[in-house]
């Protein structure tokens, strides 16, 4: 499963730490996260939505789901200028 926490979590200037100590995990949980070598736990994925204040659908899934929501998210931001 892919996810998008590491541009989410870099939009927001934060580092792996930061998220971690924000969802109360170690850093090395956040990194495992980012390079798909860890799939969160339901509440922790839950948790990571909340945070970022989007539905879980868009912080996880198939590749080209994802690509499609960034390509979307992009569309709209330009749109928006």
């Amino acid at each position: 499963m892919k996810n998008r926490l590491r541009v989410l979590r870099a939009e927001r200037e934060w580092s792996q730490a930061d998220l971690a100590e924000r969802l109360e995990v170690s850093r090395q949980s956040v990194n495992a996260i980012e390079t798909g070598k860890f799939d969160p736990s339901l509440p922790l994925a839950f948790k990571l939505a909340r945070l970022f204040g989007l539905p879980i659908e868009q912080m996880f899934a198939e590749e080209e789901a994802i690509n499609e929501l960034a390509s979307q998210s992009a569309a709209s931001d330009e749109s928006a200028l």
